[in-house]
């Protein structure tokens, strides 16, 4: 049937409502339509007629039929004169009629959309398109707009309703629906091969709340990533993704996706206010979903970027962010419960520093945790500290140069794998360390630099925003966001994933204003110095809230000056002004260098470089160390651990053995890097990690290295039930020289104790000679002392000069002492005595 056309004078259908009051900020166009004089639709030619206000209420169209004043515009003909009334056909129709392209029934055209308005959104540009696109209740009934680039219909679909929209063109489709409110309602969005029936994502309001915001803007989110980057949800009764990203400068945002081709047009995102975050929730949009945010800058150009915050990310090269949530669910419950129980600096803690990707080449978190745990646990130490996990794009920076600091690399896993992996080492008794990278983050055009057209994770000021060393981007700690951005990070570690510490990379470089820079390449702090005393107040503040939010977890300072206070409380003012920086622990470098330099000269010549091994007692409680032989020190030239040393292939191994022996007895808590275990010759290389065919039984020389392994494991045996070698690392009680001296010798000898005074002597041997009768100064009070441990046992691949009988104290005074005893010094050896 053809309907009759409509009158111009005819009642208007639409009642005389009160306009909505435009929100501020809102466009030409939404205001327009909220306007006091809409329109009634005329000719279906995308023409408006005007609305007389008299007219009664409308009621939704319900029926397949269409009323004569919602019909298209056409010329009547003798079957419609004679038509029936229009509620009886519709008993007779058993379904609703395809829309027509020209316009759905009770279709009218709405208001066109002002040319800024259409050229803005089209460009990417608007900063409201929920103020344009969706539903908007107006006078004259309920307002439909849709953006769907490439799309031929769009329908709107409702109880009782199915309206097809008007093609506007470039990808818009509108309609005016004389109804008194917004429905519940869906789209049918069809294309030239399929049909879609989705949600509208702008009839939704903000799925972040206001506190949030509130909070972002202060830079006191400590919970920023459940606020920031893209979060699957149920909104609005809805399930989908919300997708939020701070982009302050941008003057619009878009979500692209493998979802829509990677075409963002049709999903611009609205700006909440003067936060600088923008926010769109997709509607069936969930876990495995591709995306990433193409961002209009300040001069007009796009960029599209991956996520920020994004919390798993594709395989590199690929750069997309990864849609994605947490579902595993944690067995380390009495490992958390008791993580805590004892002062990390009271306890022992000896580190197994690996390098995931490498550590077993190819092996996903999965395959690892049925690996990893074991080895470590046969090993004796207390912990593993990883290398940067977070997402990076260059394999060869071995993790330090981040792109994607929520997201645990894709390489080996999804993020659930890696909890698994944590879990895992968690239920075996061995605690988490990670490496974790604030002090830059590299320039790759999709990631953080000049992320929104401007600086803005980097400093604005491109001498301070340049690192020297690396070529990548300097954080600026000053601004609140990015320090939020860095705090959070830092929590989101420990609460999301377990992690019992967080060893902080390159931190000399964050504090000082001319690190690695000439004169005239940097600017003096506001008080003349060379302090970078924003950096100062991001790490005092990230180490505050770590420590206050996940107790048990430990900082660790990657720190190679001497800059005062790097382990002291936030709230203890040092000599220099500054309150201190409130890390746990910090890596001695100073003793690394000197004792690596004694160690790698002929022993004929280490005579001339005794203090080198002595020297750090000067200093070794001005903070909470760490003695550190780490990844650093076994690549570019530098040589494995066993490789620096001098001598023939037994000798060398001999020198190891000592060294180790010396390194476990010294105060300070203890770390090894892979491979160094069992004397790896080669220099790491993280293409095909640690020569694990050097532990092969068939390998003739297995033997020398499965020796120094057998060492490592019985120096963490003893360290961990020796409270001497690691309750009083931090204070001065807990160790005394007995030999400090003795240069000709090539002999340092010393005294732990634990908090009930037991001791426990250390003496290590560097010359290849075999020392009888050699006497030293013991304390008052064993009636006999015994080897615990001699680095030369045959077991270990040593020529087994040992002390098999307890050596008793003689009435001889010796090195300051009432009582001395003699023993015999193996050649290049490290000895352990302790009270018979």
């Amino acid at each position: 049937m053809t309907a009759r056309k409509p009158s111009r004078k005819a009642p208007d259908p639409t009642p005389a409502t009160s306009t909505p009051e435009a929100t501020p900020g809102a466009s030409a166009s939404a205001a327009a339509e909220h306007a006091d004089a809409p329109a009634a639709a005329g000719p279906a030619t995308g023409t408006l007629a005007p609305l007389e206000a008299s007219a009664p209420p409308p009621e939704p169209v319900t029926t397949p039929m269409p009323t004569p004043d919602a019909a298209p515009a056409v010329a009547p003909t003798p079957a419609s004169a004679a038509a029936p009334a229009p509620a009886k056909r519709a008993k007779r129709a058993a379904a609703p009629p395809r829309p027509r392209r020209a316009g759905g029934q009770g279709v009218r055209p709405a208001r066109p959309l002002d040319d800024g308005d259409r050229a803005r959104l089209l460009a990417g540009e608007h900063h409201a398109p929920h103020d344009l696109l969706g539903a908007h209740q107006i006078r004259g009934g309920v307002a439909f707009r849709v953006l769907r680039p490439f799309a031929r219909t769009v329908t709107v679909l409702a109880k009782g309703l199915r309206a097809q929209l008007h093609d506007d063109g470039d990808g818009f489709f509108s309609g005016l629906l004389p109804m008194p409110a917004v429905p519940e309602y869906q789209l049918l969005v069809g294309y030239a091969d399929n049909e879609i029936e989705i949600h509208d994502p702008y009839r939704f309001l903000p799925a972040l709340g206001d506190l949030d915001l509130h909070l972002i803007g202060e830079g006191r989110h400590e919970e920023l990533w459940t606020a920031l980057g893209a979060q699957p949800m149920e909104h609005q009764g809805v399930t989908g993704t919300r997708f939020t990203v701070w982009a302050p400068n941008a003057r619009g945002v878009r979500v692209s996706g493998d979802f829509n081709y990677w075409d963002g047009t049709g999903f611009p995102m609205r700006s909440l206010g003067s936060t600088g975050v923008w926010e769109l929730f997709l509607p069936a949009i969930g876990e495995g979903a591709l995306y990433k945010f193409d961002i209009c800058r300040p001069d007009g150009t796009h960029t599209l970027r991956a996520d920020p915050m994004a919390r798993q990310a594709e395989v590199p090269p690929a750069n997309a962010s990864v849609v994605t949530a947490a579902h595993h669910v944690w067995q380390d419950q009495e490992w958390m419960a008791r993580r805590g129980d004892v002062p990390v600096h009271e306890a022992p803690l000896s580190v197994y520093e690996v390098h995931l990707p490498s550590w077993r080449p190819g092996l996903t978190y999965r395959q690892l945790a049925e690996q990893l745990p074991a080895y470590v646990r046969d090993l004796g130490f207390t912990h593993v500290e990883l290398m940067p996990v977070s997402e990076h794009p260059f394999g060869g920076s071995w993790g330090y140069q981040v792109t994607g600091f929520y997201a645990p690399t894709s390489r080996m896993g999804p993020p659930d794998d890696f909890r698994f992996l944590v879990d895992a080492l968690h239920r075996a008794g061995i605690g988490v360390i990670v490496d974790w990278v604030p002090a830059h983050f590299p320039r790759d055009e999709w990631a953080l630099a000049e992320f929104d057209g401007r600086p803005l994770y980097e400093h604005a000021d491109p001498q301070r925003a340049a690192h020297p060393d690396w070529g990548t981007l300097e954080f600026d700690y000053g601004r609140t966001e990015v320090r939020n951005f860095l705090v959070s990070n830092a929590t989101y570690w420990c609460e999301e994933f377990h992690i019992d510490g967080l060893r902080v990379d390159a931190v000399a470089s964050m504090l000082y204003l001319d690190y690695s820079r000439e004169e005239g390449e940097w600017s003096p702090n506001e008080h003349g110095g060379r302090e970078n005393l924003d950096a100062v107040a991001f790490l005092q503040e990230m180490n505050a809230t770590v420590y206050r939010r996940s107790p048990g977890v430990v900082t660790i300072a990657e720190e190679s000056t001497a800059w005062d206070g790097v382990t002291r409380a936030t709230h203890h003012v040092g000599p220099g002004g500054f309150g201190g920086l409130g890390f746990g622990l910090k890596w001695n470098m100073g003793w690394m260098h000197d004792s690596l330099e004694y160690v790698s000269k002929e022993p004929v010549h280490r005579k001339y470089h005794h203090n080198e091994m002595t020297f750090s007692m000067v200093y070794a409680y001005s903070e909470n160390y760490v003695l550190p032989i780490s990844h650093d020190e076994v690549v570019h030239g530098k040589r494995s651990l066993v490789s620096k040393m001098p001598g023939d292939w037994w000798q060398q191994r001999a020198n190891h053995r000592a060294y180790l022996g010396f390194m476990w007895a010294h105060p300070g808590k203890k770390l090894l890097f892979m491979g160094q275990e069992f004397a790896q010759g080669a220099e790491w290389s993280e293409g095909h990690g640690p020569d694990w065919w050097l532990l092969d039984p068939s390998y003739a020389a297995e033997s020398d290295h499965r020796g120094v392994r057998t060492l490592v494991s019985d120096l963490n045996t003893v360290y961990g039930s020796t409270p001497s070698l690691w309750q009083r690392d931090t204070v001065p009680e807990g160790f005394a020289w007995v030999e400090g001296h003795a240069a000709e010798d090539n002999v340092f000898a010393f005294v732990r104790y634990d908090a009930d005074g037991s001791p426990l002597i250390a003496v290590s041997h560097f010359s290849p000679v075999v020392r009888h009768d050699y006497r030293i100064g013991v304390p008052d009070g064993p009636a006999a002392w015994v080897e615990v441990l001699n680095t030369d046992a045959a077991r270990y691949g040593g020529g087994d000069v040992r002390n098999e009988e307890a050596l008793k104290p003689e009435a001889v005074p010796f090195h300051g002492r009432e009582t001395s005893v003699t023993l015999t010094l193996p050649p290049l050896a490290t000895v352990w005595l302790r009270p018979a």
